[in-house]
């Protein structure tokens, strides 16, 4: 097995099941990870009658994640259980807000802190997908009005 950075227990049910792929989708959302990134998947079934070491695309969605395998799953059937130990080579990966939407937070006094992971992930992607400057710093005025005001203890 290649080296990795990051190891996690994962189990799941065999949402599809073809001759060649698979999809599983994991009992519990990974949190702090990219979505579409690469892992192994050290698989062994629930009764350890399963044993393999394959290849799968992580897809992290709002409330799942699932593992596609782009190989054949001898053993495993559609609906059934599994769990392994999910390898990622990459390590842990988590989304961080630009300094620009940063500072404009910290300008305005508003609280950046209060979304939560997957509102600070649709944040990104919404600044990201800006096509010019102008229109960056809309967004980045519509995302800090939505926010709300620092509070102090």
């Amino acid at each position: 097995m290649p080296a990795t950075t990051a190891a996690l227990v994962v189990a799941g049910s065999v949402e599809t099941l073809t001759a060649s792929s698979a999809v599983l989708l994991l009992d519990e959302r990974l949190r702090g990870r990219d979505t579409f990134l690469t892992g192994r998947l050290e698989l062994g079934s629930r009764d350890r009658q399963v044993r393999a070491d394959v290849s799968v695309r992580i897809l992290t969605f709002d409330d799942v994640t699932v593992l596609r395998v782009a190989e054949a799953l001898p053993g495993l059937t559609a609906g059934g259980r599994w769990s392994g130990t999910l390898h990622l080579p990459h390590g842990w990966r988590t989304v961080a807000a630009p300094a620009d939407l940063i500072a404009a937070a910290r300008t305005a006094e508003r609280d950046l802190a209060a979304l939560d992971e997957a509102e600070l992930r649709y944040a990104v992607t919404f600044l990201t997908e800006s096509t010019t400057d102008e229109i960056r710093r809309g967004r980045i005025g519509i995302i800090v009005a939505s926010l709300p005001p620092v509070t102090t203890p």
